[in-house]
């Protein structure tokens, strides 16, 4: 299942033919199948919707670097943070995922990569939902593609995004695991951050910086903080000082994305003259700051914008909207 990523327990002929069958009987192999493929001709970015047993369906994307391949997938179906800019939230939370559910998305792309002649050397939990709002599952799903008897991944190419939810923070600090954790930040102050992030209205800014500096003390990893861009809502030189003034001689790294617009949202990216000013404030203040590389722009690589797409389509047709 993990080196040959068979997809039928009749594909597995190194073993007996009654343990095949009794495997059969008594197991499932597969809990999600891929619904939809889209592939980026510029990038070599490949996202599938998957739809899982239930009719719900997540995303997945397969991003190409160089010879290698990192797979970003969803740990929820939908999102409750209600972060304004983000497609996942439109619909607001259907349900967790399962740690199947979230290694057989693993699975799906590592096939993908070996067809397309590499491997998924890196895992970003990015995709809908927030990570720490399904921590058990999350917990147990790293600790599987982490075992040697799996996929035998290092925690260091592992990365888990979250929207700053404190305990949840605090509590993986405390697990003293090695992987590389990114606060969606996406505001310098409390008042735009919350106009953004209901989340920052229970957990403000200051709140979060301790739970960071917790999680840094006890891992020794830094930690990425994800800022979007909006045009003219977070982008000016005036957040750019801020944001510097906050995380000045602090073990931070800044990754500025400039906003994937959603059809739904109000909000605009900004112009790139003004990413670049903006990035380097931020490098004159000592802080390593990089820009987001597009690696699917043209197929709707945005977390939570395919399914979202599609759900919108058969409710459509359904009569439901």
């Amino acid at each position: 299942m993990y080196q040959q990523l068979a997809t039928s327990f009749a594909a597995m002929s190194n073993l007996p033919a009654t343990l095949r069958a009794r495997l059969e009987e008594e197991t499932e192999l597969q809990v999600l199948s891929v619904g939809q493929r889209e592939h980026s001709a510029a990038t070599g970015t490949v996202k599938l919707l998957f739809s899982l047993q239930d009719g719900q369906a997540v995303e997945g994307v397969l991003m190409r670097y160089r010879k290698w391949y990192s797979a970003c997938i969803s740990s929820q179906a939908g999102c409750r943070m209600g972060c304004r800019f983000c497609a996942s939230t439109l619909t607001g939370l259907a349900r967790n995922l399962t740690q199947a559910e979230m290694v057989d998305q693993v699975l799906a792309l590592e096939r993908e990569a070996r067809e397309a002649g590499g491997r998924v050397r890196s895992i970003v939990l990015m995709g809908t939902g927030e990570p720490l709002d399904n921590y058990g599952a999350v917990l147990g799903f790293l600790r599987l593609v982490t075992s040697p008897e799996s996929l035998d991944l290092s925690y260091r190419h592992i990365s888990l995004s979250t929207c700053g939810l404190v305990p949840g923070i605090r509590r993986l600090a405390r697990e003293g695991l090695p992987l590389t954790l990114s606060v969606s930040l996406h505001a310098p102050t409390d008042e735009l951050r919350s106009q953004l992030m209901p989340v920052n209205k229970l957990y403000p800014i200051r709140e979060l910086l301790l739970a960071w500096r917790e999680y840094t003390e006890r891992t020794g990893r830094r930690v990425t903080f994800e800022y979007a861009l909006i045009a003219g809502i977070n982008d000016s030189l005036r957040e750019a000082h801020a944001l510097a003034a906050l995380l000045k001689g602090q073990l931070a790294h800044v990754n500025l994305i400039p906003l994937n617009e959603v059809a739904e949202r109000e909000f605009k990216r900004p112009r790139p003259q003004q990413v670049t000013a903006f990035a380097l404030v931020l490098r004159k203040q000592g802080i390593p700051t990089t820009v987001r590389r597009e690696l699917g722009a043209d197929i709707s690589a945005a977390c939570g914008q395919l399914r979202h797409r599609v759900f919108t389509r058969v409710s459509r047709r359904r009569g439901e909207l």
